[in-house]
Order: C-alpha cells, then structure tokens, then sequence
C-alpha cells in the first residue's frame, strides 16, 4: 500500500468523527423557539394539504430539522432554521398574519416561489437581514417592490419573477454590494433602469430585465459591471442607442439579449476584423427588432450556439463568420433584407433554421451534413425553382419544413415523404403544380399539419388516410382538386381545422366527419357541394366548432335546427373563456409554433385571419340554395361574431331571437324570399356594425335606436313594404303600395284602433256641420246674417267700422291712387268677364273670399278710403269684405 494511502485509511476514523459531531445537533436538536414559530406560520397559511409536499408533514412530533423545507444550521454555536423551502405548497391568500415568518431573523435562504399569495410583499420582510437567497418568483405578487433593500448587506440572489409587480425599481437593489443575480423579469415594472453606483467594485454576474415596461435610455453603468455573465433587458420601451462596442469591457458575458425594444444598436464601429477577436466568447446573442443595419463582425466565435438578428434592416448576403460557426443551432435571420449566402451553409449542429420573410432567391439552399436539422423556414421568400427531388435527404429527422410564399413550380417531390418525422409541411402559395403524393397520408404518420393552399394541384384528394392520423389542420383551398371527400379523413379524428373551400370537389355534405369532436374550422365554400346538410341518421357533435364557411355550392333543403344547437363553442360559456389562437406546436419547450390562418368573409370583405383566435365564430351558407324558415336555433348561437345567409331562398319572419345573438357584428340576410317586419329586439345588438337586409320582403317601419341609426339606405334597398329612416320613404304615406306577394288581411300588419276609431268621430261631426253650409244656399245666407248682428255690435265699441255683405256694393269710391289705377287697367285686360247673382263685373281687386265657390270675387268699382285714423273693417270669414 502507498503511503498516501495509508494516510486516507488511518484518518477516515478521524474525519468521520469530526463530521458526525458537526452534523448531529444540526440535524436533531431544533430549538423550541423556532419549533413554535414555525408551527405558528403553518397555522396562518391558506394551504392545500393534499397538494402539499412539506407543510402538510409539519407537527410537533418531529425535530423542526427533520422537517421537508426546513435547514437548520450553527449560528454563533447555536442550532438556528436557516433555510425555508415553501415552493410549490398549493398557498393561497396572504402573508398578513405570518408574523412568525419575519422572526425567524436567522433565514438565509427564502423560497415562497410557485404559489398565489395575491398579495404585496409585507414590509416586515426588511427584519431578515440575514438573506442570502430570496426567491419569491411565480408566487403572485404585485404592487411596489419594497424600497427598503439597505438592511440586506448579506444578499446574494434576488428572484422576483413571473409576478405583477407594477412600480419602479428601488435604487437601493441596485446598491447590495453583495449581489450576484438579480431577475426581475416578466412583471409590469415601469420608469427607467436604476444606475450602478458601484459598478466597478459589484460582483453581479446576472441581470435580467426583460419583459416589463421599462424605458429610457440603458444605463450606462450596466456596460461597466465587469464580472456580468447574463445581461437580458429585452421586451421593453428601452430608447436611444447602444453601441455595439461597449459589449467589449464585459469579456466574460455569455448572453446578450437587447431584442424588442425601442433600441437601436449601432454595430458600425466593429467592422474591423482585428476588433472582432476583442468581443467576449457568447453563448447566446439575441439582437431581434434592434433596428440593425448591417451584421456586426464577430469572427471567432466557438461557443455561440444561438444568435437571433432577427426583424432588422439589414441587406446583402450572410456573412461567412455566422457560416462557418460550427457551434451554432439556433440561427434567426428572418425579417431582413437578405438577397444570398456569402458561402455555402455548413453548420454540422444547426438544428434551427429560420430565414422567413427575406429577398433570398434562385434555388432552395441545401444545408448540408445536417443530422440535428429539426425546424426549416424559407417562407416568404422569392425562391422560382422546383423542389429538389432528393429534398428529405436533406430533412431526415426534420419536425417543421415550410416553402410557402415562394414562387416554386413543378410538382411536389414522392420522396418528400421520407422525411418520417415531419410534423408541419407547409408548401402553400407557390405554383406547384401535378397531384398529391398518396404517401403524404400513408408514410407519415407524425404529420399534423398539411398546407397546399393556394398552388395548382389537381386531381383528387387520395382516399389513404391511416388510422393512426395525427393531423390537426389540412388546408387544400384555392387548388383545382376534383372528386370526393375521403372517406378515410374520418380516421384524423384529432383534426381541428379542414379547409377545402375554392376547388371542384363534387359531392354531399361530408357527414362522415360527424364523428370528430374536436373540429373547429370547416370551410367547403366555393365547390360543387350539393344536398342536404343534415345527418340525422349519424350520432355525433361538433361542440368545438366555431368557424363554418359552406357559401358558394348547391345545398339545399332547410337548415336542421337540432344540428345547429350542438355547436356549443358558438354558445357564451362562464366567462373565463381564455383568447388564444388556433396553432400547433412541435416544440412544447420553445416558442417555435405553427399559426393556422383561413380567409372569412365579414361585413361583405374577404379578410384574412392570420391568427385565429378560439374565440371568433363565424357562420357563412350565402349562396345556396337552402329554403324554408330560419331556425330558431341560430339564436342559441349567442357568441357569434358574424352570420351570412344572403342569397338563398329563406322564407317567413326574421326570428326574434336573433337579438340575443349578443356578440353579433355582422349580419347579412339580404336577397331571400323573407317577409314580416325587422324585429324590434336587433336594436338590443349593440356590437352590430354591419346590416344588410335588402332584396327580401320585408314590411314596416325600420327599428330605430342604438347600431340601427348607423345604417345607410343600402342595408334595406328592395324591400318595397318597408319605411322610415334612412329610407326616403315615409311611414305615413297612405299611398305606400302593399308588398307583392302579400295577402291583405292576413293578419301580419296590425291597424292601430286607438287612434282611428277617434279619427273618424271626429271627421263625421264635422263634415255633419260643414256639409249644409257647403252645398245650401239658404243656410249660408243664415249664418251670414247672424254672424254679421254679432260683430255690428261688437266692432263699433272697438273704434272699428263694419259692413255687411249687403252694404259692400253701397260703398261709394273715394280718392284713388295713381299705384291704383294702374293695377286696376292691368286686371281689366287680362280678367275675363264673370256673373253671378249679386249682378256686374268682377276682377281681381279689393278682394273677398267667397267659401261658399271657393273662388276670389272682386268689384271693379271698389276703392280704398283714406280716413283721418286709421279704420279697419270686419266682415264674416264665410262671405263679407275686408278693407284696410
């Protein structure tokens, strides 16, 4: 035996002795004291204890140090609870009545993380000034941080993320000289990012800040902490700019993350190849949306394995140094302005590859000896050649492959289908041209998502759909594809989202796919889609479906209103509905996913959802040939945003129950055969922003108030029987024709008596008092006599003088004046002559109304008399004279 080793074998006793001695009054003589306090915090915590891992097992029974959560260690020669462990311990509610938390002033390690503590952090928590560890992440939180951060001498790691956490970051935190790592991220912090007063002498090596509502300028300070590993301050309203050189006093970062801001980083002065050996070694350098012009020059580079520049302004070709690092996985040029490769690609450990939405163009670049190759994206690109046909040697364990949005031709490659692995294959928006691949839906049992929309396959769709179908979305719109619906698609029973709208596919509704519950999306518009819609000899709902687009075929028959009331996901919930959007993800760890977008027609606009949100419902069967009443059940429907039955052949009233449609925006029932009036209960519709009800039926007056009052006259054109505004054509029109097709007296327009019946009392009595003064002359001549008794008297007591209609002709001319005479040898020419029983020649002057003719009678011999005051003279309104 070596003498080294006979030294390790004659102290092992020793040391074993010395260890035991030490760790036996740690590990087995809690004190009472702290025993009791923290018993007294498991009572005042709100706690699941069937969730529970440590706080469940907490009694008296047991050494406090023996309890899971709990380290107890010698402090000043004395057993003391040093660390507290309650992450993850189902808490709810708040720590107001944990007193006995804050007297446990030995802690140094503070691990609440993972709970709902819905509260702020209590003052009291400056008492522990012995921390060394503070993690309080994902705990919920929120409010101010606490300022008082000065007590803490000791503390070392500060963990407040994923909380609500809303003020200012305390000026103090900044100031622990003892601080090492510092996470703030993913909170609601606002204002700007403290300085470092003592950046030269601070040991920090971590700082991360991103994901809050920080702004201003970077501190300065920051670029001068020398000993920071970890710098991540993205997503947030940071401004001004940082130079890229500043990176250079900070040799031993390994991960700058400034994406997402309002930044612009300058790379500009490191275009120089000897400064590039400068920069530290990163291991991950995130620079997306940082306003970019050009690519920083980093050769050198052997540890970077993730750099993301993505959504800058920059333009040429990719350099050879970001080529020819061999570490990279993760590479995110999209978003640019990239027109070529300056070399080859030859990343033996690329697993990520993302050049979306770029100027690249000619041939689809091969990445070559690439057996970690999991996620391609070329999309949105000027690509105009054909699909390799060798391209899965190049994908063998691809997850994610998409060329969409190029201009690739020719037809799609068999061997496609060898890249087993495949989960997402997106071609969609080229030119290809020839027929599906059967092995797409034989060989790959993995896929998920199938996207051929948009190009110009033809044939139809193959029947070979496995029963192990795994996919999610299948979108084969806007091709030229013929035939039938498959009916071994009823084997994808996961399928979400089937859109096959804008072929020539030929058959009945596809009721074999009753049997899917999990379909949301089904678009068959604008194909030779003929029948009923009805299954109901097949069990099965869609309760998850909330987009259904069959516009533009030849259905027919009536809608089944029982089929509709199953479509729960078009029914309001209990409110907590969550808003995502329809998207597959083959990496559950990353925030890499595949977006579905369809096309819906709204407010008479084809838009694109790019992303579609589990909350948008949608109904569309315009353009069919669907007849009878609308069901009732539609008005189950009460979350549907938009609802298109325009150009069928619906008949009877508008139902009622549309007004409990409450999320209705758009409305579209226009030319059906519908009749009876619009329903009062729309106008309850108060998100409604589109309405056309033109080329129906309809009758009567247009509701008014609320969304109504902001439609025009086109929403209702073609509707002969309707009236009010903002049609021209006013309800109390009683020449207001009766629609066509219209039966009177069949009780669909109801006559308001309450206001007739008075009418036509009032109208009898007084045509019974006028009719003898009208057509008697001897009556006429009664009424005059007394009228004119009544006023001789009266209008001489007023200073007025009065003549009868027997003395009018008495009255004897008197001066006339010249303006007189001449309108009166003007009247003469051109009056006719005229007799009547008071005898002589009348024209118009000094006129009298005679009601009796209802015509002007006047004496040609009449003048005005010019009196010392002014007379005025009075007759009766039925046949004497008035001169003033």
């Amino acid at each position: 035996m070596k003498p080294q080793q006979l030294a390790w074998v004659l102290l092992m006793p020793l040391l074993s002795i010395l260890v035991a001695s030490h760790v036996a009054p740690v590990s087995g003589q809690c004190p009472g004291d702290q025993q009791s306090l923290l018993l007294q915090l498991k009572q005042s915590l709100n706690f699941s204890r069937s969730f529970s891992g440590n706080l469940a097992g907490w009694n008296s029974s047991i050494d406090c140090c023996n309890w899971l959560g709990i380290t107890c260690d010698l402090v000043g020669g004395l057993v003391r609870v040093v660390g507290l462990n309650l992450s993850n311990e189902s808490i709810t509610g708040g720590l107001e009545n944990s007193i006995a938390l804050f007297s446990l002033q030995h802690l140094q390690v503070l691990d609440l993380s993972f709970n709902s503590f819905n509260t702020t952090i209590p003052t009291a928590v400056s008492n522990l000034t012995n921390l060394r560890h503070l993690n309080l992440s994902s705990a919920g939180f929120y409010g101010d941080i606490p300022a008082q951060w000065g007590s803490f001498q000791k503390l070392e790691y500060v963990d407040l993320r994923h909380n609500s956490f809303n003020g200012s970051i305390p000026p103090s935190l900044f100031s622990i000289p003892t601080l090492q790592k510092i996470q703030l991220s993913f909170n609601q912090l606002k204002g700007p990012a403290p300085e470092f007063s003592n950046a030269s002498s601070s040991i920090l090596d971590t700082l991360d800040l991103s994901s809050n509502h920080l702004e201003g300028p970077v501190p300065r300070s920051i670029f001068e902490v020398r000993t920071l590993k970890v710098l991540v301050l993205s997503s947030n309203r940071f401004n001004g700019t940082v130079q890229l050189n500043w990176i250079q006093a900070l040799q031993n970062l390994t991960t700058l993350d400034l994406s997402y801001n309002n930044l612009t980083v300058d790379a500009s002065g490191n275009n120089n190849s000897t400064l590039s050996s400068i920069y530290p070694q990163f291991g991950i350098l995130n620079l997306a949306s940082s306003n970019l012009s050009q690519f920083p020059e980093l050769g050198n580079q052997s540890r970077l394995t993730r750099l993301d520049l993505s959504g800058n302004n920059i333009n040429g070709v990719v350099p050879r140094w970001i080529l020819e690092t061999t570490t990279i996985y993760h590479l995110n040029l999209s978003h640019n302005n990239l027109v070529d490769f300056q070399v080859p690609i030859s990343l033996p450990n690329l697993g990520v590859l993302d050049m979306h939405h770029n100027k690249l163009e000619g041939e689809i670049p091969i990445i070559q000896s690439s057996f970690s190759m999991i996620y391609v994206d070329y999309s949105n690109n000027f690509f105009n050649s054909s699909i390799p046909v060798d391209i899965s040697n190049y994908l063998p364990y691809a997850l994610f492959f998409s060329l969409s949005n190029n201009r690739l031709s020719g037809a799609i490659p068999a061997s496609i289908c060898n890249a087993s692995y495949l989960q997402v294959l997106d071609l969609s928006n080229n030119t290809l041209t020839g027929t599906i691949p059967s092995c797409l839906m034989e060989n790959i049992g993995t896929l998920a998502v199938l996207n051929l929309r948009g190009n110009k396959v033809h044939g139809s769709i193959p029947d070979t759909f496995q029963a192990s179908c795994s996919l999610q979305t299948l979108d084969l719109s806007l091709n030229q594809l013929n035939g039938r619906v498959p009916k071994s698609l009823s084997n994808c029973t996961a399928l979400e989202v089937l859109d096959l709208g804008n072929n020539m596919i030929d058959d009945v509704f596809p009721c074999l796919l009753k049997n899917n519950s999990s379909l949301r999306v089904l678009i068959l518009r604008n194909n030779l889609f003929h029948g009923s819609t009805g299954c109901p000899h097949l069990p099965g709902t869609w309760q998850k479906l909330q987009i259904v687009d069959l516009a533009f075929n030849n259905f027919s028959g009536p809608l089944n209103g029982q089929c509709l009331a199953t479509w729960q996901a078009m029914m309001v919930g209990d409110g907590n509905e969550t808003h995502n959007h329809l998207k597959y993800e083959p990496f559950k760890l990353t925030q890499l996913y595949y977006q579905d977008s369809i096309t819906v027609t709204s407010k008479g606009l084809e838009m694109e959802l790019v992303k579609v949100l589990t909350v948008f419902t949608s109904v569309d069967f315009s353009s069919n040939n669907f007849d009878g009443p609308i069901p009732a059940a539609v008005g189950q429907l009460n979350a549907l945003y938009i609802l298109n039955f325009s150009h069928n052949g619906f008949t009877g009233q508008i139902p009622a129950v549309f007004g409990n449609i409450s999320q209705l925006e758009s409305l579209d029932l226009s030319d059906n055969k519908l009749s009876g009036e619009i329903p009062q209960e729309l106008t309850e519709l108060t998100f409604l922003s589109f309405v056309n009800l033109s080329n129906n039926n309809l009758l009567g007056k247009i509701p008014t108030g609320r969304q109504f009052l902001t439609f025009d006259n086109t929403s209702y054109q073609g509707n002969p029987g309707l009236c009010g505004s903002p049609l021209m054509k006013s309800c109390s029109d009683s020449n207001t024709p009766p629609p066509s097709g219209r039966k009177q007296g069949s009780g669909q327009q109801s006559l308001d008596w309450e206001f007739i019946i008075p009418g036509i009392g009032f109208g009898a009595a007084a045509a019974t008092v006028m009719a003898p003064l009208i057509f008697s002359k001897k009556a006429t001549r009664w009424c005059d006599d007394h009228i004119d008794r009544i006023l001789m008297v009266l209008l001489p007591l007023c200073g007025f003088r009065y003549y009868t209609s027997n003395d009018w002709r008495r009255v004897q001319p008197e001066d006339m004046t010249e303006e007189y005479n001449t309108d009166l040898d003007d009247d003469d020419e051109e009056e006719e002559e005229s007799y009547d029983e008071f005898g002589g020649r009348y024209c118009v002057y000094c006129t009298k109304l005679d009601m009796t003719r209802k015509m002007a009678i006047h004496d040609p011999k009449c003048s005005c008399h010019h009196l010392s005051r002014p007379v005025s003279t009075f007759s009766s309104p039925f046949s004497s004279t008035t001169t003033l």
